[in-house]
């Protein structure tokens, strides 16, 4: 018996797959082959004096500590935002819905000037936080303040489809069962819902290690104190250091590969989780 093609009104997988790579290729492998190619052509001396110098290890651990405090907090905002606009109806849950998307639209260099215009000493919440004694603008607080702000999309987005396909037969069953609120959160919806969380805080976290725009406006940039390593890369280049610039892009860029490829893992346990729990 032979086997015919159905056909279809759009192109077929030969052509598609070929300007998908093609499109890949030139615009995020080629200019990465680049910066790894620059950088193979430094000697080992070079790369490690570019990239463990002190200073260099000072924007790695401003960089780091914010990151983490920014994913930490994201993690539990991002769940509640998430269970928010995905379990309940009222009056402006469109609105909050879209507001949610706005770090994704807003340029991050408006997002920084926002924040420094509502958290500095004259601004909104500034004296507040002045009497509680919290400095944030000019401080690592605000690193972590704007990152957390431009990354906490990627766990409400990651998280809000979970909750919404997850299936409430199995939440009464536990309540008819005599299980209370804590124990179906914990037994039911917890299982399915941490990899998503865990998936979006490692895409936050991704985010978080590449963002510039918003920072430099509140941060203060002060070397070996409150200076991230993405302005570091952007001071080399105005240095026309290429070689130290590029050193240090790659240790980002690795970095965030990393990342990545464990959020993918993340996604992969989960969806394979789903399968096997039937969701």
């Amino acid at each position: 018996m032979s086997l015919r093609r159905s056909r279809r009104t759009l192109p077929g997988f030969s052509l598609t797959l070929g300007i998908t790579l093609g499109y890949l290729g030139v615009i995020v492998l080629l200019p990465l082959a680049a910066l790894l190619w620059w950088a193979a052509g430094l000697s080992a001396a070079e790369f490690v004096a570019a990239v463990a110098s002190p200073r260099a290890l000072a924007t790695y651990q401003v960089t780091l500590t914010s990151a983490l405090q920014a994913v930490a907090f994201n993690g539990v905002a991002g769940l509640l935002f998430a269970w928010v606009l995905a379990r309940y109806e009222f009056p402006g849950r469109r609105l909050l819905d879209a507001v949610m998307d706005i770090p994704f639209a807003l340029p991050t260099a408006v997002a920084g000037v926002a924040l420094s215009a509502a958290l500095s000493a004259t601004g909104w919440f500034g004296p507040l936080l002045a009497a509680m004694g919290w400095t944030v603008v000019n401080a690592q607080a605000g690193i972590a303040v704007a990152m957390a702000f431009t990354s906490l999309p990627f766990v409400v987005r990651t998280v809000q489809p979970v909750l919404e396909d997850l299936d409430a037969d199995a939440e009464e069953a536990a309540g008819l069962l005599g299980a209370g609120r804590w124990q179906v959160f914990r037994h039911v919806i917890a299982p399915v819902v941490a990899p998503a969380v865990l998936a979006g805080m490692t895409l936050a976290f991704a985010r978080c290690l590449g963002e510039f725009g918003a920072i430099i406006f509140i941060a203060g940039n002060r070397p070996m104190k409150t200076e991230i390593t993405s302005l570091l890369i952007y001071i080399r280049l105005e240095e026309y250091n290429y070689p130290a610039a590029t050193a240090i892009a790659v240790v980002i860029l690795l970095s965030a590969l990393g990342v990545m490829l464990l959020a993918n893992a993340i996604q992969a346990w989960q969806h394979r989780y789903l399968e096997k729990e039937g969701v």
